[in-house]
């Protein structure tokens, strides 16, 4: 029977299992730049940019995301109940006690942000305070607080530099084949390999997207299952998410750069109407994240 633990164990198992798609894929990519162009120290470049941009975000991922949010500082005479929760809850799983913002926007959701545990802040909407009763509230906040704990920033920054990587690369591969790079003649001696390297590098953005959006989709259920066990409360979580399900406007500050972080689309709950359209969302369903924390019930 499948519990909390197990859906636990299972997102962390299928996390790694996509880092190591994701890795044999840039890996492939790699080979596929070196066959065309018989010259391996182009990708150098490639990896620098790459590293050096999506790494600087990591570290000053706090500021960024809270200044683009445009939050202020939640103050405990201000929001006494928000801080006691947050505090409560970050002693129960043996965290600092991050920053508190507050969000000036009527549509309910969250995030948290931060490079580690001593350099995390967590952010509610006025929306999500006012939408919320105490154990719906703790439940998102758990939410929020396993991210830190798990090390979601992490992992989703390491996604990040390949997903630029493989993007670099591509936009490179095709300038340089718009502008007559050089290439080794040899390597026409074998046509499917060519072919082979051409159309990897051409479709390995839209696959490391892919895999990035899977990754964050993972992360998710790994925060639902993780919050409901620092709260022992299950429902508390899953009736947050009902609610925040049944709230479809966006929020005043959506943007694409940081829709990933929130517990919720910002842009408004919408279920996926195809396959294809699930593949390409950064958050699971809402039912299907319900289900998952207390069945069908």
């Amino acid at each position: 029977m499948a519990t909390l633990y197990t859906h636990k164990e299972e997102n962390i198992a299928k996390t790694w299992v996509l880092m190591f798609v994701f890795l044999c894929i840039i890996m492939a990519i790699g080979w596929a730049i070196s066959f065309y162009f018989n010259d391996p120290a182009i990708l150098v470049v490639a990896v620098v940019l790459a590293i050096l941009t999506n790494i600087g975000s990591y570290w000053f991922s706090d500021k960024l995301v809270i200044s683009m949010a445009r939050a202020t500082p939640a103050t405990e005479e201000q929001y006494p109940d928000l801080n006691h929760i947050v505090e409560n809850l970050a002693i129960t799983a043996g965290l600092p006690k991050p920053k508190v913002y507050i969000i000036q926007d009527p549509a309910p959701n969250a995030f948290s942000t931060g490079r580690n545990a001593n350099h995390a802040a967590v952010a509610v909407t006025s929306g999500l305070l006012q939408m919320m009763d105490h154990t719906e509230l703790e439940g998102v906040i758990a939410h929020e607080l396993s991210h830190i704990g798990n090390r979601d920033m992490l992992v989703s920054t390491v996604a990040v530099v390949l997903v630029g990587f493989a993007t670099l690369a591509s936009n490179f591969f095709l300038r340089m084949s718009i502008f007559g790079g050089g290439r080794d003649r040899d390597n026409k001696s074998n046509p499917i390999l060519m072919i082979v390297s051409i159309a990897l590098i051409i479709l390995a953005p839209i696959l490391a997207t892919l895999l990035q959006l899977a990754i964050s989709r993972k992360r998710e259920y790994l925060a639902d299952a993780s919050g409901a066990l620092l709260t022992r409360y299950p429902e508390g979580l899953a009736n947050a998410l009902r609610k925040l399900g049944s709230y479809a406007a966006p929020m005043q500050t959506a943007s694409t750069a940081t829709a990933h972080l929130y517990i919720t689309n910002p842009f408004g709950a919408h279920a996926a109407t195809s396959a294809i359209a699930r593949l390409f969302q950064t958050h699971p369903p809402i039912e299907d994240r319900i289900r998952a924390l207390v069945g069908d019930n």
